[in-house]
Order: structure tokens, then sequence, then C-alpha cells
């Protein structure tokens, strides 16, 4: 039985957005059914979410742009997190991740669900560890059905994904936590579930319960994002055998969940040295069957404090060239602080950028072709047409204010190159 026709949910939001998924991704009807039932792409659209936009993450579509936002226990304001979520809209971003762990969550989460079209992820776990402290528990201290119930009733709200640490086992938890590790675990999700596999002594329950969790998400096509709890936290610790008892792992799953008709996202890499960035893509690619693959990143430096922005776009776009599909963003706030609204637009702009310059190197057609309309433009000094062909045309438009309408840019003046190249008129 293939996925489709074991997922009615699915099939039937695949039907209702066929048309524009075609056009947008330059794809035949039959090369998207095909791929979506080998697990190569994945459509993201939960029927209940109301006016979902569908959309398509894997190989051969448009490499993708997620936008985190969220609550934390230091900065906790609905208000704030509206208006970052109308931000990474603005700036292009095609998801949202919402990774509030205060607060009405709710009420945030429901909110954002009605106030935007774009797919909503969660971590289901987050609610569940801020239940726990508020009766006065250990953020470990969880039963399994009460991470089932979470799950259950996020997906009936409409949440679009979710990311699941299914992969993240007692052996993979030691692994990391040996001391062979410089960072140990650097995932909140991961960190948790690795409590309380210490503290219980049991297998990771997102595991145990995997196909359980396989029901509830196939009800409403939630497509499970099958989380990096031993992501390397540093440069130093891309590639050990924590990771990769992970990814080993979470291909298993992938397998599993294809059985059941369940769509899946596999997580990658945060911190890999920027020689390293190929071979952990085309490897977590090949481990996982070619499941759509969703990256944090990769930071190429672990040194860029403030800019993480940019040494994630850095490696985002070899990311994308090596065969990733979806770019989780970074901000400058990262590692710092909780990013506000300019942080955000600054980070979906940045990893846009990265995946441009990645489908640019993979000769995508839609890429080669806002390249060659930016040229063209500039040979021309059409400003207008610089502006419609930049990733971010607001910005064009206003540091070319007052030279838009001249002969020269606002930089070179008398000196453009291109006007002196011209040749002279008789």
């Amino acid at each position: 039985m293939s996925i489709l026709s074991a997922n009615p949910a699915l099939a039937e939001m695949l039907a209702q957005n066929l048309p524009e998924l075609m056009a947008y991704e330059h794809m035949s009807e039959a090369d998207i059914r095909a791929r979506i039932d080998q697990g190569s792409l994945t459509l993201l659209g939960n029927p209940r979410h109301a006016k979902v936009r569908a959309t398509l993450i894997g190989q051969p579509a448009r490499v993708k742009v997620n936008a985190n936002i969220g609550t934390s226990p230091i900065t906790s304001d609905m208000g704030t997190e509206a208006d970052k979520l109308q931000v990474a809209e603005t700036a292009g971003a095609d998801a949202v991740m919402d990774l509030s762990t205060a607060g009405d969550l709710d009420g945030i989460r429901k909110s954002m669900l009605d106030r935007s079209p774009l797919p909503l992820g969660t971590v289901p776990i987050y609610a569940v560890a801020q239940q726990c402290t508020e009766s006065g528990r250990d953020p470990a201290g969880f039963e399994p059905r009460e991470l089932l119930a979470e799950v259950a009733k996020q997906a009936e709200q409409g949440v679009d994904f979710m990311t699941l640490h299914c992969g993240l086992t007692k052996r993979g938890a030691e692994l990391a936590q040996d001391g062979s590790r410089k960072l140990g675990i650097v995932s909140r999700g991961g960190a948790i579930l690795a409590r309380w596999m210490r503290r219980t002594g049991q297998e990771n329950p997102l595991l145990t319960h995997y196909d359980e969790l396989l029901t509830l998400c196939r009800k409403h096509n939630v497509v499970i994002s099958l989380g990096d709890g031993l992501r390397p936290g540093g440069g130093v610790d891309a590639g050990d055998p924590a990771q990769w008892e992970e990814v080993l792992t979470l291909g298993v799953l992938a397998k599993r969940a294809w059985a059941a008709g369940v769509q899946v996202m596999i997580e990658g890499p945060g911190h890999v040295p920027l020689h390293l960035v190929q071979a952990q893509i085309q490897g977590i690619k090949r481990a996982t069957f070619g499941a759509p693959l969703y990256v944090l990143g990769p930071l190429v430096t672990d040194t860029a404090a403030g800019r993480d922005h940019i040494a994630g776009a850095i490696g985002g776009a070899l990311a994308a060239q090596y065969g990733a599909d979806f770019l989780c963003y970074l901000t400058p706030a990262e590692h710092l602080c909780l990013p506000d609204a300019k942080d955000v637009h600054e980070g979906v702009l940045a990893s846009r950028i990265a995946a441009q310059a990645g489908e640019t190197a993979l000769g995508r057609p839609w890429a080669l072709n806002r390249e060659a309309a930016m040229c063209d433009a500039r040979l021309k000094l059409d400003w207008k047409g610089m502006a419609d062909a930049a990733l971010d045309p607001c910005l064009v438009r206003q540091r070319s204010q007052g030279t838009e309408h001249g002969k020269e840019c606002g930089m070179c003046g008398k000196f453009c190159a291109i006007r002196m190249a011209e040749p002279e008129q008789k």
C-alpha cells in the first residue's frame, strides 16, 4: 500500500492543492505523487489548519525556509509573538515553528494557527515539560500517556508538523554523555528525554510508543519531523558516534512511518565545520533513504555569536547544494537571547539567500532566472528591476533612494564602470 492510499487526509490535501503545487514547483502530477509515495517528498498541510498553504518539502521541490519563534520563561508575550509571525511571513518564510515554553501555550498555538496560512510546527515535549513544572514535578517527570495525549491534542488543533525525538535511544544518550563529547546534549527535547531515560531506566517513550504516534499523526496528516536530539552542539562533535547512532535509527523509523502511511522529515546537524558539510548532508540523506532533510544552519563556525545567521547561511548554502531540503533559520540572537522581530526578519532573509545560492549552484531554473534578471537590471541601471529581482526588495528601494532615477549608482557616481564602458555617442 502506498503512502497516499494509506493516508486519506494527505490524499485530500494533495487533491485540493495540486494545480498550485505543480505550477510553483515545476513538477508534474505523476512526479509529485510518485515522490510522495517513495518518501522523498513530503506535503505539509493538516486539514484542521484552516486555509493552510500546502507546502512540499523534498527533492526536487524548491528549498524551503523555516522560522522559529515562541516564548521563553524569560520573555512571554503573545502580542510580540504575533508580530514575529507576521514579520516571518512578510520576509518570505515558508513555514514557522512555535517553540514556546512559557505562558498560555494552547492560546499561543491556536492564535498562530488562526493568524497565518504558513504550515506550523511544534515540539510537543515542551508543552509536557511545562505541565510538569507547573504541577511541581521535574520537567522530565511525565508519563508516556501525557506525551501521547499532547501529540493528539496538537494534531486536532491543526499543527502541521511536529518535532518528535523518536530516534534518541538509551545507547545514544549514553554515547553523548560518556565524556567524549565537548558539549554533550544541546537539544532541549533531547535533554529532557535523556533525563527521563536516566531517571526511569526505560527506553525512550517516543520510540517504544512509535506505532501509536504513527496512528495519531496519520489521522490529520501531521508530518513527523524526526528530531535530532543528539545533533552536534559544536563543530568538534560533528560526526561522532552519538550523532550517527541517532541518524541510523531515524532511517529505520522513516521506513516504518512510510509503511504506515505517515510522512516524515529528518532533522539534521547544527554545528558542522565547513569541510564536513558535504559528507554530513550526503551521509544523512543516504542513511535515511532520501527522506526530506531539515537542517539547522548548519553553523560552520562556533565563534559567530551575535551573527550566527551569517554562519548558518554559509552552511545552509552548502547544505542546499548537497541535498538539504528545508533550512531552519538562525538569527543574530542565536545562543544569546530570544529573537525580536528585527532578528526574525534578518534570519529569514539570511536563509533565503542561502537557499538561492544553493539552488543556483544546482542549476534550478527559477534560481538562474532570478540571477539573470538582476544582471539585466544592473546593466540597464533599472532600479525597479533590481528591486523586483532582489530577495529583499524593500531594502533595495530604501537604500537606492535619491539615485534610482539617475544614470549612475549612488556608490560610483560619475565613475560608474557600466556607463564608462558604453560606446561614446557621436
